[in-house]
């Protein structure tokens, strides 16, 4: 019997390295086992403005996978007029496609798991032309108030964020309405939808984290990379973090450079040989990168022990760094609905953690039930001194970067991608069955 397929729509995709393709890529090896048979709805890798390439990444699920790719208007036609937006560059493309996969049928549900927003507003065109209901994944959130409430500047500047944001006002009810469930990474998002609008009610999204898998990290442990970062047998102590940075993470960066200051103070011959790289620290691509690391360890008076590499390095590298470190470093944001998947491959790489993040973020929940890392939280700027005496007596002078307590392999099985492809499939079943009753 064939099973019902569904559409997932994830611009960036394998070989492109971005962080919100990684749901939806783990998911494909476990899809089929829970009754629904995957196509990908994709832009080709040479749309993708400085896009980071991992060939591994395709060979991180099945083979017989269909991915359909579209191309669009390339960034060379468009950047000298300031416009490099994926979605403004290559949206007409992928609705065609949507277009012409949908009217072939067969498929049961669409998903749409990016953080390319505007692609949801096809949601409710599809639903109303092909009768598909539709699932959104807030891996993000849409609307987003975090830089004008804190006066952050935002990626881009103010004048594209401004626009993006009219735009989102506009699709977004329309979406979110329509849609057969909302899954999110953080359960700050349905609030925020709930907020926003007063007949949306937030306890039907499904929390649902990305997860990991322990198969990527056997594909990392193959020699790698060529031209490495990191001298791991310099004899130094290496400390690494890889992912994003930004503005909003100062703060949590200000307490582990503070506390290594004081580390320098105190016991300066060992603290002598102790390393911090930073590594795919900015999305922007070659040259554009800017280092946000690197001025608060200077503002410390730490830069000589402080290196960073703001460009994004492909996938399975970042995870060899990951497992190649003393120890690493889990920065958290100053924005409590900030939720960071990098936590479940961090668990993962199976080393001494220290974790900075806001005392209402979901990452310190995730990381305390697997009963990993040195966990401190913060709720504002006066926590900074305290907090870096914390962290400078434990992980520092108490020597809690040298140990590694073995995470509890049962409490973490919930976020394994097996077990979280489980429950995506379960709710793939529920709103597959609103098709014949109107959604929600």
């Amino acid at each position: 019997m064939k099973l019902p397929r569904v559409l997932i729509v994830s611009p960036h995709w394998p070989p492109v390295n971005a962080p919100d393709m990684q749901r939806a890529r783990l998911a494909l090896t476990h899809l089929r086992g829970h009754g629904w048979e995957p196509v990908v709805l994709a832009v080709e890798p040479a749309m993708v403005e400085g896009a980071v390439l991992d060939p591994l990444l395709e060979e991180s699920y099945p083979a017989d996978v269909r991915v359909v790719r579209v191309r669009g208007i390339p960034v060379r036609f468009t950047r000298w007029a300031g416009v490099g937006a994926l979605w403004w560059r290559c949206g007409g493309a992928v609705r065609r496609a949507g277009d012409a996969l949908l009217a072939e049928g067969g498929f049961g549900l669409v998903f749409f798991s990016t953080t390319q927003f505007d692609a949801f507003a096809l949601g409710p065109r599809w639903r109303a032309r092909f009768g598909v209901p539709y699932v959104l994944d807030y891996q993000d959130p849409w609307i987003n108030d975090y830089y004008r409430r804190t006066g952050t500047p935002p990626p881009g500047g103010w004048l594209k964020f401004n626009l993006s944001q009219w735009l989102a006002r506009r699709r977004e009810p329309a979406a979110v309405r329509g849609a057969a469930a909302i899954i999110a990474v953080s359960d700050a998002y349905g609030k925020g939808l709930a907020r926003t609008y007063p007949w949306f009610d937030a306890r039907t999204v499904k929390l649902l984290p990305f997860g990991a898998a322990d198969s990527d990290f056997a594909v990392a442990a193959r020699p790698r990379p060529a031209k490495p970062l990191v001298d791991f047998d310099d004899g130094n102590f290496y400390h690494i973090y890889a992912g994003r940075c930004g503005p909003d993470m100062s703060f949590s960066m200000s307490v582990i450079f503070r506390a290594f200051k004081f580390y320098l103070q105190s016991h300066p011959a060992e603290a002598a040989r102790v390393r911090f790289h930073f590594i795919g620290t900015d999305y922007a691509p070659p040259p554009l990168g800017r280092e946000w690391a690197m001025p608060i360890a200077r503002a410390e008076g730490i830069e000589n022990h402080v290196r960073e590499h703001c460009y994004r390095v492909p996938y399975f590298d970042a995870l060899h760094y990951l497992q190649k470190a003393d120890a690493l470093l889990a920065v958290g944001s100053n924005d409590p609905t900030y939720s960071a998947s990098k936590i479940f491959p961090y668990i993962l790489a199976r080393r001494p953690m220290l974790v900075v993040f806001h005392e209402q973020s979901p990452v310190l929940a995730f990381a305390r039930q697997a009963g990993v890392g040195m966990r401190l939280s913060f709720s504002g700027p006066g926590d900074i001194n305290h907090l870096a005496a914390e962290v400078h007596r434990h992980w520092f002078v108490d020597g809690g970067r040298n140990r590694y307590a073995p995470f509890d392999a049962a409490a973490f099985a919930p976020f394994t991608a097996s077990n979280l492809t489980a429950r995506l499939a379960k709710i793939f079943d529920g709103a597959a069955a609103t098709r014949e009753g109107g959604g929600r």
